[in-house]
């Protein structure tokens, strides 16, 4: 890429910007480093701030309907005002932090349907702002997430959707202002009094507060009721643990509660999350043995598409 982007906020002859990703592969908690480009125009001008931010599209429910809004859920400013003159260049390199609880969009290099995300450059002259440039980014999950994710897949989970949904899990201390749900249909030893299987990772730097919440299937003359469970996993301790034999025992246990308290109190439960549940974005789902965890997570179109379209930003638009 070379300098592709024409400031159109500030007029023709404007400077432009580029920003170069050394690698736009990351996890939660790393960072994303690179360079900023920038080529002064037909005349001289003062840069006010350059700044960074992560952007992603996140669901929003308003009453009876439900929207996607385009959301940058992390920022920093990487260069404060400065002179550009006219046709002059400057590179200023940057590190940006990655929050821990950033949702993931690549499983072993596969796209998640639904999950697009950007590192976005804004440049400020004059009062004036424009979204000069953004770039593609991957999140890949933490090594604890990976295990997870894996052992749902062994155990016959299949993948349906992913999606983030703006709100607040209740009890969860929680940074960003949404959170990602990665939901799966159940297997036949499941099947019978679990619909949905969906799961919720918030991680922080010593481990991963993992949410599921059961879509319960309704009883002779009764409704079906959610339930859900929250387990807490430490990243020091993810190598040492059996996860198909501890996700599965996840699973019965609180089903097994959830029976429990509906028998014994004639309990009728709401979702986890604070503002109420919403739907997934539907994902293919893909059947086979030794297809591994995306054998359902087999998605997408190339980011490329995604995030095409100048200053609209294609689909990824406002």
């Amino acid at each position: 890429m070379v300098f592709k982007k024409l400031l159109g906020a500030f007029g023709v002859g404007g400077p432009s910007v580029d920003t170069v990703l050394a690698n736009s592969n990351t996890r939660p908690g790393l960072t994303l480093d690179g360079q900023i480009h920038i080529l002064g125009g037909d005349h001289d001008v003062k840069i006010d701030q350059v700044a960074l931010g992560l952007v992603t599209r996140v669901e929003v429910e308003s009453g009876d309907a439900n929207y996607d809004s385009t959301v940058e859920f992390h920022r920093i400013a990487v260069a404060g005002a400065f002179p550009l003159g006219k046709g002059e260049r400057k590179e200023i390199p940057f590190r940006f932090p990655v929050p821990w609880e950033a949702p993931v969009t690549d499983v072993y290099g596969q796209r998640l349907r639904g999950m697009t995300m950007g590192l976005r450059t804004e440049l400020a002259v004059a009062r004036a702002v424009d979204k000069g440039d953004l770039d593609p980014v991957q999140v890949h999950p933490l090594p604890a997430q990976e295990r997870i994710l894996d052992a749902f897949n062994r155990l016959g989970f299949r993948f349906k959707g992913a999606d983030l949904e703006r709100g607040r899990i209740y009890g969860v201390n929680q940074q960003l202002p949404f959170y990602q749900e990665i939901e799966f249909f159940p297997p036949p030893q499941y099947a019978g009094g679990i619909n949905e299987v969906e799961l919720t990772f918030v991680a922080d730097p010593q481990g991963v507060e993992v949410i599921l919440e059961f879509d319960k299937r309704g009883g002779f003359l009764s409704s079906g009721h959610d339930a859900y469970g929250r387990f807490r996993v430490d990243h020091a301790t993810v190598d040492q643990t059996d996860w198909a034999t501890v996700v599965d025992g996840w699973v019965r246990s609180a089903s097994d509660r959830y029976s429990n308290l509906r028998a014994s109190h004639g309990f009728h439960g709401g979702g986890h999350h604070g503002h109420g549940r919403g739907g997934l974005g539907a994902g293919a789902v893909i059947a086979g043995a030794g297809a591994g965890i995306l054998g359902g997570m087999v998605l997408g179109e190339a980011m490329e598409e995604v995030f095409e379209g100048g200053d609209d930003f294609g689909d990824f638009g406002e």
